[in-house]
């Protein structure tokens, strides 16, 4: 299913963007250094998916995995790479469309931030669904991400964008210690609805 979305500026700069982009996909490293806690299989979403390196990562592990994004041209490419995988990959204004309520054991989100949809996300686990979220924060170290102001995370905003979800992981360097070392830029969570 194609939401219409004719002549939307953001949907067309993400278009150029994954239009260029080269090389593989890569999952986020919120998931990949956390995937211990991945339930066995189940449904999972990559929410805002780009080119479905989560999507990807998920699939191959065995889950049904739903990845939505507003660019066509992405869920095109990420359609070509997912040919006999269980991923159903849809361009889809996900703010206009949200998950509905219980739907998933697994929701990922890496680099999107629309706080009006956070409560969404959360609903759209299942008892014991895991949320697995990294973005860019507002303490960062260079210019990488978007420039100043609301696709900024606030120092430990995800924790109180998703305080009604127990906490399994948290990391927000900012600017303390060794500014050449560690995660840096960016601010990671794995939070749980309860069982």
């Amino acid at each position: 299913m194609l939401d219409r979305m004719d002549g939307d500026p953001l949907r067309d700069k993400w278009d150029r963007r994954h239009a260029d982009a080269s090389g593989a996909a890569m999952p986020l490293e919120v998931l990949v250094d956390n995937a211990h806690l991945l339930p066995a299989a189940g449904d999972a979403l990559d929410l805002a998916c780009g080119l479905g390196g989560s999507a990807l990562f998920l699939a191959d592990r065995g889950f049904r995995v739903r990845a939505w994004d507003i660019s066509p041209v992405a869920v095109q490419r990420l359609r070509e790479r997912a040919a006999g995988l269980p991923l159903v990959a849809e361009a889809r204004d996900v703010v206009a469309r949200p998950p509905r309520a219980a739907a998933f054991d697994v929701v990922v989100v890496g680099h999107f931030l629309d706080r009006g949809l956070c409560a969404a996300l959360a609903a759209a686990l299942r008892p014991g669904g895991l949320l697995f979220y990294q973005t860019f924060s507002s303490e960062r170290v260079d210019d990488s991400g978007p420039g100043d102001g609301p696709y900024r995370l606030q120092p430990n905003e995800l924790l109180r964008l998703f305080a009604g979800l127990r906490v399994r992981f948290y990391r927000d360097e900012g600017r303390a210690g060794d500014l050449a070392a560690g995660f840096r830029n960016r601010a990671q969570l794995v939070a749980q609805r309860a069982g």
